[in-house]
């Protein structure tokens, strides 16, 4: 497998390149160099397959023998071992429930593959590796879950203090081992761009070995792009015959990113709904044309609190095409809709009194998005990716609906560890100081 980066596509580099390096040095995204269609007979053979089946093949399909056979499987095993159930909640409508990994989020998807993935690349090196993440929510435990007790791979993730909900932020800070925290004073997007400045800083990488966990490295990616498959496979199995739409709550944008993957290597996606809170950069773009990064603002639906997502380089680099504008190109694919906190509680209740069924904030405006847009396409089987349980958000969750609500055991037994994370400004040579001298 090739890639190149969205600022230059003259430079190729491998897989292990790409995933290690985690960004290029020209403050690009790798992309996949070839994207081709999955041929007729995966298709055609693909309700009659399990996930971990279609994991392999989509997998082996993108990136060529880059990884053995043998290998990859077992990776992928060791990666996808939890359901990923599909609840259909009226006759155009249904949840694709993807928190049934360890930290209850859709990001241990990217994040076990990832972390098997580097462990299997990194297994020459003799110098350990260190691993930033910066996280608005759930990516800090998925990884920190993932790249638990990783051997040669150490994993620092940067979160913005007071931004995460309680039981997130134990998560990320209740490890130990080889997981370092960094509580930063500031917003998610100021703990990106400290991420993204380390990458760029030349004399630090000359001193660490830097790789990054974010949807911004491609092994976050690919993985992400399976469950539209199975999601699809089981409206097959159901007898649907709408054409499909996927709703996906999105802040940094690799969820969506990754379902436009999925589109272009054949699977036939109807439309994107590119659904978000107030931060509603891209659904503004895709009206005005205008991309226009701003301050972030905090909302109940915290994981999509993201002013300038990174992975709409992706998203454009997917659609530039000569004499064509980008915005109208991306426009026939994904439509964009924003809600606000008021809005996000009512669709909570809404959907608990009408289904009985308890749905996060990041859920409801997917929700919201997916019933506006059916609103104007009604003939359409509608799919809304449920990206976290919704007792990681149990105080708001609870007050909407004025009753309490189970909390998993593996994420109750947090509540009481004691938490463990070093405080720090903004600033990032507070941040170098930190990192060069720190003992891994």
């Amino acid at each position: 497998m090739q890639l190149y980066s969205t600022k230059n596509k003259k430079n190729l580099v491998t897989l292990k390149e790409a995933v290690m390096k985690g960004l290029p040095d020209d403050n690009g995204l790798f992309m996949p160099k070839n994207i081709l269609p999955l041929p007729d007979f995966f298709f055609k053979d693909l309700p009659k397959m399990s996930f971990v089946e279609i994991a392999q093949a989509v997998v082996t399909h993108l990136i060529g023998d880059d990884i053995p056979p043998t290998a990859l499987n077992q990776l992928v095993e060791e990666a996808f071992n939890f359901p990923v159930p599909l609840i259909q909640i009226d006759d155009k409508m249904a949840v694709l429930e993807l928190f049934h990994g360890p930290s209850l989020a859709f990001k241990d998807f990217g994040a076990r593959f990832m972390a098997r993935l580097m462990g299997f690349f990194n297994q020459v090196e003799k110098e350990r590796l260190i691993i930033l993440v910066a996280t608005s929510g759930d990516t800090g435990g998925a990884v920190a879950s993932g790249f638990y007790k990783t051997p040669g791979i150490e994993v620092v993730i940067l979160y913005p203090s007071g931004k995460v909900s309680p039981l997130q932020e134990k998560q990320l800070t209740t490890l130990g081992h080889n997981i370092t925290a960094l509580e930063i004073d500031g917003t998610f997007d100021d703990c990106q761009a400290i991420v993204k400045t380390a990458f760029l800083d030349k004399a630090l990488n000359q001193k660490l070995r830097l790789s990054s966990a974010n949807s911004i490295n491609i092994a976050r990616l690919i993985p992400q792009s399976l469950y539209y498959f199975e999601a699809y496979k089981q409206l097959q199995i159901a007898n649907n015959n709408l054409p499909v739409v996927f709703s996906v709550p999105s802040g940094n944008f690799g969820n969506l990113t990754a379902g436009i993957l999925a589109k272009q290597m054949g699977l036939p996606i109807e439309h994107m709904i590119a659904a978000t809170n107030i931060n509603d950069i891209v659904p503004l773009y895709l009206k005005t044309g205008r991309f226009e990064p701003k301050i972030s603002i905090r909302t109940i639906s915290n994981a999509m609190d993201v002013g300038n997502p990174s992975n709409f380089a992706r998203l454009k680099d997917f659609y530039q095409k000569e004499q064509c504008h980008t915005c109208d190109m991306m426009g026939q694919d994904i439509k964009g809709y924003a809600f606000n906190d008021d809005k996000t509680k009512e669709a909570v209740k809404f959907i608990y009194d009408r289904f009985q069924y308890i749905m996060d904030p990041h859920g409801a405006v997917g929700y919201l998005a997916l019933k506006e847009y059916q609103q104007v396409y009604p003939e359409t089987m509608g799919v809304i990716l449920e990206t976290a349980h919704p007792s990681k958000f149990i105080e708001d969750v609870e007050n909407i609906l004025g009753n309490k609500i189970t909390v998993p055991e593996r994420l109750a037994r947090l509540a009481d560890e004691p938490k463990s994370a070093i405080s720090m400004s903004t600033n990032y040579k507070d941040f170098k100081e930190w990192i060069c001298n720190h003992n891994f």
